[in-house]
């Protein structure tokens, strides 16, 4: 990718009078030497998989650890009620979070966005504005642009992965692509979409990785609900005029240098955290019998 910083996407976005999922589409063209339609089409591929991933959940289906399974049938039947406290957008959002998490870990088909431990969050946020409000396929593609631009510029600023930034590093990033994309879609600027990005990502600095038995299931898909629910909200701060003191770019070096001083036990090695809890070490005595 040819940015190192969210800044430079929003100033060419600007000076060429661009939209930011252009600017991200046009260099994707540039850099692997494809078409318009050859970008646009292996996006619209990926929104594919994440809706077919969303309508073959199983709720019959169990992870092979026994960790995971059955949650998101009980989110869905909790949407269907009245006594909640949060309105159907976000419990919606909860619901296909915990279903495509689940769905990763019984080993079934879903998209790394940006890793499969976060998988759940920007095809929860998307596909239910996709449904709620109606939104055409088209659009939900060009927000996708907006949530890779982010992704590949976290990627290369500080890092997505786990064992090299902690947990921040996977469900923050990808709330944050999750954010700026559905703040594009709610027909924000580009400053509107690295405020979101600011917003969110401040939420979860210093998040550590600590699976329990060294699996992406505990806690980390119901992290993906968490990260789902704070890209929303960041983008409806945003919406509302609520301003990040710190800039996206700053937030993203600061994520960077704190995944760099967590210590290695905190960083995908199951060595501390809830990893190392009484009952997580139930779990894994229990599977290795």
């Amino acid at each position: 990718m040819s940015f190192s910083s969210l800044k430079q996407i929003s100033q060419k976005a600007e000076s060429e009078k661009k939209d930011f999922w252009q600017i991200i589409i046009e260099d994707d063209m540039k850099e692997r030497g494809v078409s318009f339609e050859e970008s646009f089409n292996l996006m619209t591929k990926m929104l594919d998989a994440m809706e077919s991933a969303d309508n073959s959940y199983d709720p019959k289906l169990r992870s092979a650890s026994g960790l995971s399974g059955g949650d998101g049938a009980k989110l869905e039947a909790f949407r269907k009620q009245s006594n909640r406290l949060v309105g159907d957008f976000i419990t919606e959002v909860m619901e296909k979070a915990v279903k495509m998490g689940e769905s990763n870990a019984c080993m079934k088909r879903i998209v790394a966005a940006p890793t499969a431990g976060s998988c759940g969050i920007i095809p929860a946020v998307l596909l239910t504005y996709k449904k709620q409000y109606k939104a055409p396929e088209e659009q939900i593609v060009k927000a996708l642009f907006v949530a890779a631009g982010i992704g590949q510029v976290i990627a290369s600023a500080a890092c997505i992965a786990g064992a090299q930034g902690g947990c921040q590093a996977e469900i923050g990033s990808s709330s944050a692509m999750a954010s700026g994309a559905i703040t594009w879609l709610e027909g924000g600027s580009c400053d509107h979409i690295l405020n979101s990005v600011a917003l969110s990502l401040k939420n979860m600095l210093g998040l550590t990785c600590d699976p329990v038995a060294g699996l992406v299931e505990v806690p980390c898909i119901k992290r993906n609900v968490s990260g789902a629910v704070n890209a929303v909200i960041a983008s409806q701060l945003t919406k509302a005029g609520v301003k990040s003191a710190i800039p996206a770019d700053e937030v993203i070096d600061s994520m960077g240098r704190i995944g760099r001083l967590l210590p290695a036990c905190l960083r995908e090695t199951s060595q501390e955290g809830l990893a190392i809890t009484p009952a997580a070490q139930k779990i894994v005595k229990k599977m290795k019998s």
